[in-house]
């Protein structure tokens, strides 16, 4: 796992780090020393710690202007413990909204296991960003990491799609993709 970088071809662009309004803002990262684990196994030193003790996370852009930001993730996401999207919702996304943005894309493609408890903070996500006519995606799940997500019926509240090519855009490619595609869904 250690060897699973957050996607670094944006960061010429943007560095969460150095944006004021970032919670990450004036964070340092060592590249050569591993200190954060999931499942006893040490992850690269740019994922961001958030709270949470099984899942990490890097923004990799966030853009006030066009009002949306893409958000990669690592580990297990564990609501049944944890209650991972509380510390999300709280310690990210609710910093982040309060600068504006209401559209979310999380790749999910590194999340290893997804334990569901209750709806609650999914449904005031979906109810915040609806308000300001905002989407929330998860982009590339896998297969066995839906199972309790859609049996909860999350999907509901965050949108669940595929696109596997994601990295060959540039982010505002990326966002206009995705608002295309739920544009497209909403009109049919």
């Amino acid at each position: 796992m250690q060897d699973i970088e957050p996607f670094y071809n944006w960061r010429h662009i943007y560095t969460s780090e150095e944006d004021e309004h970032s919670p990450f803002y004036g964070r340092i990262y060592s590249e050569f020393e591993f200190s954060q684990t999931v499942y006893n196994y040490y992850i690269h030193p740019q994922w961001d710690e958030f709270g949470s003790r099984t899942m990490y996370l890097k923004v990799l852009i966030a853009d006030y202007e066009e009002k949306y930001a893409v958000i990669e993730l690592i580990g297990e996401w564990n609501d049944a413990i944890e209650n991972d999207i509380m510390t999300l919702k709280r310690d990210v996304i609710d910093k982040l909204m309060g600068k504006g943005i209401y559209k979310y894309i999380l790749i999910a493609e590194n999340i290893l296991n997804f334990h569901s408890s209750e709806r609650d903070y999914y449904e005031e996500w979906y109810e915040n960003v609806m308000d300001e006519n905002g989407w929330t995606v998860i982009l590339n799940m896998p297969e066995q990491s839906q199972h309790d997500f859609k049996k909860l019926k999350l999907n509901r509240c965050l949108e669940l799609m595929e696109l596997d090519n994601w990295r060959t855009y540039k982010p505002f490619h990326l966002f206009k993709k995705i608002d295309g595609e739920l544009s497209k869904r909403l009109t049919i």
